[in-house]
């Protein structure tokens, strides 16, 4: 058998023969293998064990060789410091979208100032949104909708096994809220234009219907913004991801539905318009 530092050289190089990122490896090594990162930089010249590397290599196998994303058979992904389960049936949370949570929490600082508010988290997904509002701040009452059950089925677990309180709901888009109100609205709704190239990992392992938003991948910020004002109290936040070349037309469609807000939009870490954030006082 092959050493740890073997195992992760051989595997790196097949996967970058196979045009697949070599970074997929180190993550199924180290979950292989059992051991936190740094026990495995520890134990590196050490023989890794046979069913432990013959579990690896099948993995590997899987990754480079069907395209199988690796947070698909490891059945995890970090967000936020946090580890969410996730499979087929939802998204893969993004690192981009960890600065949407950082932000909503800055801003719910500067208009809430720390004072209880209801939150709703609009196609929740993994609930990864959701749940980590609700984790990292005591005074957000959290709520959550998708209309996918498998998708929620997801969501209730991650809210188990993180200790989340988050209620979550069937339902499209705003419809399970129309008796409720809220101060703060967050989503990250599907903005794949419907007929953009989209790489062949994502396409092929994730689920369309959290992927495509219609001919020019707005279909679900125009019913959002639209309909939102029904759930939303007289001081609100409104926070969403969204293409990085949507800024302009977000903005537009915003100030056609409000009057008297104020329109935040920043850059991610990459320098890429990602997120717009409305504000009413």
């Amino acid at each position: 058998m092959p050493t740890y530092k073997e195992a992760l050289m051989i595997n790196e190089q097949y996967a970058l023969d196979n045009q697949q990122e070599a970074t997929g490896i180190k993550i199924l090594l180290q979950h292989f293998s059992k051991l936190s990162h740094a026990k495995l930089f520890e134990n590196l010249d050490e023989t890794m064990p046979e069913q432990d590397y013959k579990a690896f290599r099948d993995a590997v196998d899987q990754y480079v060789i069907k395209n199988i994303p690796v947070q698909h058979i490891t059945q995890k992904e970090y967000f936020y410091g946090y580890e969410f389960f996730v499979n087929k049936d939802v998204l893969i949370p993004r690192f981009e979208t960890e600065e949407l949570v950082a932000n909503i929490l800055l801003i719910y600082d500067e208009i809430f100032n720390q004072t209880p508010v209801k939150v709703v988290d609009i196609g929740t997904g993994s609930g990864c949104l959701a749940i980590t509002l609700d984790k990292e701040e005591p005074n957000m009452s959290v709520s959550a909708s998708d209309i996918s059950k498998e998708a929620l089925t997801v969501a209730h677990k991650n809210n188990t096994i993180l200790g989340a309180n988050v209620t979550f709901k069937q339902g499209d888009m705003l419809t399970p809220f129309q008796d409720q109100k809220f101060d703060i609205l967050v989503s990250n709704p599907p903005y794949i234009p419907k007929d953009e190239m989209v790489e062949d990992l994502v396409k092929d392992n994730e689920p369309h219907i959290a992927l495509f938003g219609g001919t020019d991948g707005l279909d679900f910020y125009r019913i959002i913004i639209k309909e939102a004002k029904n759930v939303l109290n007289d001081r609100f936040i409104m926070a969403f991801e969204h293409a990085y070349d949507k800024k302009t037309v977000l903005k537009a469609l915003i100030e056609k539905h409000y009057d008297n807000v104020e329109i935040r939009q920043l850059k991610d870490m990459q320098g890429k318009d990602r997120m717009t954030f409305v504000i009413k006082r």
